[in-house]
């Protein structure tokens, strides 16, 4: 194990979709530093995404070699983005071990769906569920025995999400498809959800500014933890389910 690290990634390989900020971003620095080579993908934040990759630059294995690390710009809503991405992972490493499906976005508006649009609705949707569909698709095409696929859900998939209806119906779904895929793809590899709650995203930066500013407040106070996750508190479940640890865990 690296330097008496409980999870030990080297000679692993992963893919991060939707990794140039936030919790993607945290969690390719954790796969690197447990050792792990990297891919991450972005959508238009070319320069972010470099800085991730500065960022993993420095981690080194234990048996010595510095980790890799590549990104690719992709638009995932589309079945051939998600093809072309996985297939440049496995070119780049010689294979794939663990995919994260990250990538979302989260429609700032709240709008009640008797004004939804129909524009709205299926960009959010080819984002956040037909991508996923499409990328472990693609990831299973070439994942071998021992693999691990994790998908990053929301608790809004759980509770719903008023005036944000169409993310929580993508988010909810997502997790009857873990369900799902998990049985299908046992024994050979694991799938699992995380569904954060509130993280301290660029994402969520809307409602901590609501109600002039006490947003923020407000929504700790509903927290038992009284505060909200950072990006590194979801990071760490993450590579958790991609490592030897949860092997029984699916």
């Amino acid at each position: 194990m690296r330097g008496g690290a409980l999870i030990d990634l080297a000679g692993k390989s992963v893919l991060i979709t939707g990794a140039s900020r936030g919790i993607g971003a945290a969690a390719a620095r954790l796969f690197a530093h447990a050792g792990a080579d990297v891919a991450i993908t972005y959508r238009e934040r070319e320069g972010e995404a470099g800085k991730v990759l500065a960022s993993i630059a420095g981690s080194v294995r234990q048996e010595g070699g510095s980790v890799r690390a590549v990104a690719f710009q992709a638009d995932l809503s589309t079945r051939e983005a998600n093809e072309r991405v996985v297939a440049q992972t496995v070119e780049a490493f010689g294979r794939l071990d663990c995919f994260v499906a990250n990538a979302g976005i989260w429609p700032a508006e709240d709008v009640p769906v008797k004004d939804l649009s129909d524009e709205r609705w299926r960009e959010t949707l080819a984002i956040n569920l037909d991508g996923v569909f499409f990328g472990c698709r693609a990831a299973l095409g070439v994942m071998e025995p021992g693999s691990s696929i994790v998908i990053v859900s929301s608790t809004a998939g759980q509770r719903g999400e008023a005036f944000h209806a169409d993310y929580a119906a993508a988010k909810g779904a997502l997790i009857a498809f873990v369900k799902s895929l998990a049985v299908e793809a046992a024994p050979a590899i694991t799938v699992n959800a995380v569904a954060p709650g509130w993280v301290d995203t660029e994402m969520s930066a809307g409602p901590y500014q609501a109600s002039g500013g006490r947003g923020r407040t407000e929504i700790e106070r509903s927290i038992p933890l009284q505060r909200v996750a950072s990006a590194e508190d979801v990071a760490g479940p993450i590579v958790f389910l991609c490592s030897r640890l949860a092997r029984h865990v699916t």
